[in-house]
Order: structure tokens, then C-alpha cells, then sequence
């Protein structure tokens, strides 16, 4: 068991870094799709090259980002009856999940999408779009980035058997760091409070329950 351990260390790392390096996709992309939007209202000029660029690191990021989102455990899970059950019966639904759900579809979609691309590389398929960009590359992103969600798939699936062996730490565990979309409830309230008339201070107690020190 501890070396299967060691392999869900290894499989965590590479989604780790990939996750980390799709975060300047996301810059990036926003950097072009700026850019070929002033272009386009200043210049009247228009390239589906760098429109097709943006559309491919759009998918770049979902696809590669796939294993680096169910390491985080931030997919989307649908627990109103789960959560009422005891965490080890929730580890053994979480195993079933993978085995019989995950896995299977992961991959049928690799499976499938790997002659996708082989064609598309052997052919040299162009985008039908004037001066468009090659489509093997885009292709590729699919059996690649449901790849790393096989393996970061595996490295959950050894974590929940390390949990009910009592190997490992809770594998369905979040960061503490607040979401998002938690941060901006938080202000929002904050400013709803402070609008009230309520001291600044005195709006974090009241979201907070405690008194600050």
C-alpha cells in the first residue's frame, strides 16, 4: 500500500504542476481575446487565426485542468443524501463512484478521441475558416486531458482505500481558503451591513458570530 501511496504522491505532483501552468492560459487568453476585440473596433481588422488561439486555450484549460480540479475537489458533486452518511460510508461511495462511473467513461473518451487525433495529424487538417489554424494540436488536449483525469482519478481512488486503512488523511477534505464565490458573498454582505449603518468592525463580527479581539 505504501507504494501505491507513493504513486498518487507522483500522479498529484504532475496534475499539480499542469494545474499551476494552466493558470497563465487563463491570462494569456484573456491578454488575446483583449487584444483581437481592440483590434477588430480600432483597426476594422479581424484574424481567425487569433480567434481559433483563444477557442483552443479555452479548451486547454477545461481539458488540462481536469485532473487539477478533482485533486482540489472543487467538480461539482451532488451530496444532499451523502453528506448525512458517516465519512467512511462516504469514502465507499466515493471508490464506487470511481470504479463504476469514473474510470469507464474516462476512458471510452480517451479510447475514442486517440484515433480522432491520429487522423487529424496524419492528414494535416486545417481549419475550414480562411486562415485558420491547424486542428491536430486542439485534438490532442482531448485523450491528454482526459489522460490526467484517469490518473488523477487513480490517485483518488488509492487515497480512499488509504483512508479506511487508516494510511492517509480524508481524501474528500477542502482547503480551509474560502471560494470565490465565498469571498464575494462576504463583501457583499460586508458593504450591506456597513450601508446599514454598521461599523466596519462590527460587520465582521456579525459574519463572523465572534466578537474580534
Amino acid at each position: 500500500m505504501q507504494a501505491l501511496l507513493a504513486l498518487s504522491r507522483l500522479i498529484d505532483g504532475i496534475n499539480l504542476r499542469v494545474g499551476r501552468a494552466v493558470i497563465w492560459l487563463t491570462l494569456l487568453m484573456a491578454i488575446v481575446s483583449a487584444s483581437n476585440a481592440v483590434v477588430r473596433k480600432t483597426l476594422h481588422i479581424s484574424s481567425n487565426a487569433w480567434l481559433e488561439l483563444q477557442w483552443y486555450m479555452f479548451g486547454a484549460i477545461f481539458l488540462l485542468a481536469a485532473g487539477y480540479t478533482l485533486l482540489k475537489n472543487e467538480h461539482v458533486r451532488v451530496d444532499v443524501l451523502a453528506q448525512r452518511l458517516s465519512r467512511r460510508t462516504q469514502i465507499k461511495i466515493e471508490i464506487f463512484g470511481v470504479l463504476f462511473f469514473l474510470l469507464p467513461a474516462c476512458l471510452l473518451v480517451l479510447w475514442l478521441s486517440w484515433p480522432m487525433f491520429i487522423e487529424s495529424l496524419i492528414k494535416h487538417e486545417q481549419s475550414s475558416n480562411t486562415g485558420g489554424l491547424i486542428r491536430w494540436p486542439v485534438k490532442l488536449l482531448i485523450p491528454v486531458g482526459f489522460l490526467l483525469l484517469v490518473l488523477a482519478g487513480i490517485s483518488h481512488l488509492i487515497k480512499c482505500i488509504g483512508y479506511l486503512q487508516g494510511l492517509c488523511a480524508d481524501p474528500l477534505a477542502r482547503e480551509q481558503a474560502k471560494t470565490a464565490e465565498e469571498a464575494l458573498a462576504d463583501e457583499i454582505a460586508r458593504e450591506a451591513l456597513e450601508r446599514d449603518g454598521t461599523p466596519a468592525s462590527s460587520a465582521v463580527e456579525a459574519q463572523s458570530g465572534r466578537p474580534q479581539q
